[in-house]
């Protein structure tokens, strides 16, 4: 054998002990979303809530989420709906005041996209006479269920600072495309949402359906404008050791994109917001969680440099497979992990999608959606590539929705 083999082969098995370390670290983590502890609801009513809606030319849906912001499970008077219609040309903000909300209008072409929507409705916020205990966030196409603001004023009772919602589709069977997006979050809100909630770890933000105190915010200050808004508050919060924590018993349900064309478009943009936050915080995330000692932010920087990893584990996989034929060097044994492990993780690896919906309670034909998950991921490969190198793009491209479905069909 020659000692060039001898060294690319070398690399393989070091390579192959990387991912197999962070599949199988992974993977355990996954499996605390295996179980889970029904947390009761405690207190009374006893926060108030300013109530914000990201919206943006949204007057085919925004009527149904007003209704149904206001038939929530709490108090009417100690929240309140404000409809951030940001750069609108329809008639977004006629149709939020017409049902009872306050609608905010922005005009500023130079910074546009909802995190700069946001920053400015908060410093209005923070000017008016009333004054809130926390902001809770949604969008446009969101639904809520009715307990929502009573999860969150217990969890702000009980000490938390930032939590995220369960966040679920509204149209999981309009297409191949949105049963793909519908099966991702089943997945991610059980094994790893819940899961990282069951073991103390930091949750990630999801855009919509979260809640923030309003000190925090206001000794924080909002600061996050990048196409990727909620990772981007999500990472400075962790940052200075605040986690952001989950209540899998409240769900807020979103329209998925139903063509293949405007899902890409919307996971371009996640992806060049993902980069470009991963950037400018993993080094100070993963510094901190080094020298404090705290694996919730080690495991918040492995999210960070997530897409990285899928880009480099696809990159070397394509080159080591044009360089060995052989099946032996292709096979998971082939690490510093001993046998057992790496095939009992792979085998588990496998299973939790279909436990992840058989624990949701996910109907029968969403499972279908399994089969379809590695076309759907071949679809990130091409995103995953371009959005590293257009990371610097800050142009926030909008998501349209049209389909005015109201609680009560997602009830039935």
């Amino acid at each position: 054998m020659s000692v060039f083999r001898e060294i690319i082969e070398g690399l393989f098995i070091g390579f192959s002990s990387t991912v197999g370390v962070i599949s199988t670290y992974q993977t355990l983590i996954s499996c605390a979303g295996l179980f889970r502890k029904k947390e009761q609801v405690t207190h009374e009513p006893e926060k108030t809530f300013a109530v914000l809606i990201a919206a943006h030319n949204e007057s085919a849906v925004i009527a149904p989420l007003i209704e149904n912001l206001k038939q929530l499970d709490y108090p009417r008077e100690k929240y309140d709906i404000f409809v951030i219609c940001d750069n609108c040309t329809d008639n977004t903000a006629e149709i939020s005041r017409a049902h009872g909300a306050y609608a905010c209008e922005r005009f500023d072409t130079s910074k546009r996209g909802k995190g700069y929507g946001i920053e400015w409705m908060l410093e209005n916020l923070w000017a008016r006479p009333q004054q809130y205990d926390a902001v809770v966030m949604f969008d446009a196409d969101n639904l809520v269920e009715k307990n929502f603001l009573r999860v969150m004023n217990d969890r702000l009772c009980k000490g938390a600072r930032v939590i995220q919602g369960y966040l679920d589709s509204k149209n999981p069977f309009d297409s191949w495309i949105t049963l793909s997006y519908a099966v991702t979050y089943w997945f991610t809100n059980r094994m790893w949402q819940l899961a990282r909630h069951n073991l103390g770890l930091p949750n990630t933000l999801g855009g919509t359906g979260l809640c923030i105190e309003s000190n925090l915010l206001k000794e924080m200050g909002w600061g996050a404008t990048s196409l990727t808004e909620d990772l981007e508050f999500a990472t400075r919060c962790i940052e200075r050791g605040i986690y952001p924590t989950w209540a899998h018993d409240t769900k807020v349900w979103d329209e998925k994109p139903i063509d293949l064309k405007a899902s890409m478009r919307q996971r371009l943009r996640w992806m060049q917001g993902h980069y470009d936050v991963a950037g400018r915080y993993i080094g100070s995330v993963l510094k901190n969680g080094i020298t404090k000692g705290r694996l919730g932010m080690l495991d918040a920087a492995f999210y960070l440099f997530q897409p990285m990893y899928v880009l480099i584990v696809t990159f070397m996989s394509l080159l080591f497979l044009g360089r060995f034929f052989e099946i032996d060097m292709l096979m998971p044994a082939a690490t510093i992990l001993p046998s057992w492990l790496v095939y009992t993780s792979t085998a588990v690896f496998y299973m939790l999608p279909f436990l992840a919906l058989y624990l949701e309670k996910v109907p029968l034909k969403g499972y279908l959606g399994i089969l379809l998950l590695p076309f759907f991921f071949l679809t990130w490969l091409p995103i995953m590539f371009y959005a590293f190198f257009t990371k610097k793009n800050q142009v926030w491209s909008h998501t349209s929705h049209s389909r005015a479905i109201r609680i009560e069909e997602i009830q039935q």
